[in-house]
């Protein structure tokens, strides 16, 4: 409520800096503005009365007969503020990477997570937050996953190509693929340090593509070993074909 008596305190006796404010009016001919002192009370107190409401700012000046609504006006453009926001898709991780094989399950997984930003809208202190919900999966070969609530994971390197996640995808075909992770969003804010309120709308991101190499295998059966025998059937540096 804005305060048009401009009393101080608890009391009735008016605020000297109300007594000397000038409200110039803001076009040639328009009205003058009121000097006023702006009050909250809490939301907790149904019907408050005027010793409910501490003065939270002013004096100020007042042009109209209404206060402005902040809360409802930050409501009205919150969507469009959060997607706006420098949100970090994170990045899309693939095991193993940047080679895999035919055959053999893949395990992709992301690193985002929940983030948050504090800015100032219509003069209050805002703070948003903006929490990864699903994940959409597009491994580049025509195949896709999602939307899933599942972030993936990392495993450990002795279980790449025989371990199937959740989010881990077999190729059925050798070749390079690009792959990509899309990621929905959806928000809270809160006013003033105030109770978190959820946003009605999401925001949508996309990470860098990341490609992958689909190779295969051949097998041989071969007297040495690569120690033995650096020159032996699919040693390193040895032109054994082993990719399509």
């Amino acid at each position: 409520m804005a305060d048009v008596h401009c009393r101080a305190g608890g009391t009735d006796t008016p605020d000297r800096g109300c007594l000397t404010l000038q409200c110039p009016p803001k076009t040639p001919g328009g009205p003058e503005g009121t000097p006023v002192i702006w009050r909250q009370a809490p939301k907790a107190i149904t019907n408050p009365q005027w010793t409910d409401y501490p003065p939270v700012s002013g004096p100020t000046c007042l042009y109209g007969t209404e206060p402005q609504n902040v809360l409802a006006d930050i409501a009205a453009r919150i969507l469009t503020d959060f997607q706006q926001l420098p949100v970090n898709p994170g990045t899309l991780e693939a095991q193993p990477f940047p080679n895999t094989l035919k055959g053999g399950p893949t395990n992709f997984y992301t690193t985002t997570t929940d983030q948050h930003f504090d800015t100032t809208m219509l003069g209050q202190a805002v703070h948003l937050t903006a929490t990864p919900a699903t994940y959409t999966y597009t491994f580049g070969d025509g195949q896709t996953l999602g939307p899933t609530p599942a972030a993936g994971y990392p495993i450990p390197a002795n279980a790449w190509l025989t371990t199937e996640t959740r989010t881990s995808h077999t190729y059925t075909t050798t070749g390079n693929y690009p792959a990509i992770l899309t990621i929905t969003y959806t928000g809270t804010y809160s006013v003033n340090n105030g109770p978190p309120l959820p946003i009605n709308g999401t925001l949508t991101l996309t990470t860098t593509p990341k490609t992958i190499h689909v190779w295969k295998t051949e097998t041989a059966l071969v007297a040495d070993t690569c120690e033995e025998n650096p020159h032996s059937w699919g040693c390193p540096g040895t032109n054994t074909p082993t990719k399509h």
